[in-house]
């Protein structure tokens, strides 16, 4: 697996990507979780007992910058057709939308927006967001897997390293 990620990353396309996937997914996802503010200036604030909320954020940021590109990557290198693509693409994504699960100031938009149903799917959301986030790591972690795996397959990657 890692001469596979190693081969992907040795291009400084694909980790200018990661790189910026993983900043502006953290930004975005702290500033939805409420650890980031921009008023009245920039501030980071963890609050007690939200210390293993963050972790899951960083590993999902990090997740998806590393299986994101290698997504790119395979779709580059394989040109297969989009159903044999879709499953990796669509963990990507899952994953990443997964990590804004604790809605913060984004309920109130919600709640305002669809009524009673808002509210019952920002409390659903906001109630279960550990849950969610730890699933949206194994989904993350199982097409870093299959991809790596395809890569291999379909590209014939070298595995004398692994």
């Amino acid at each position: 697996m890692i001469h596979t990620t190693r081969l992907v990353f040795s291009n400084s396309k694909y980790a200018l990507l990661a790189s910026v996937i993983f900043s502006t997914m953290l930004f975005g996802l702290l500033l939805a979780s409420g650890y980031v503010f921009l008023e009245p200036s920039v501030v980071g604030h963890v609050p007690g007992g939200s210390e293993f909320g963050l972790l899951l954020i960083i590993a999902l940021c990090f997740l998806s910058a590393l299986v994101i590109p290698m997504n790119v990557f395979r779709v580059i290198a394989i040109k297969s057709s989009k159903r044999k693509m879709g499953g990796g693409v669509l963990g990507s994504i899952i994953g990443a939308a997964s990590g804004a699960c604790s809605c913060g100031p984004i309920g109130f938009a919600v709640i305002s927006t669809f009524g009673s149903i808002g509210a019952t799917a920002s409390a659903f959301l906001t109630n279960y967001e550990i849950p969610i986030r730890v699933g949206a790591i194994a989904v993350l972690l199982l097409t870093y897997y299959t991809t790596v795996r395809s890569l291999r397959i379909e590209c014939r990657v070298n595995q004398q390293f692994d």
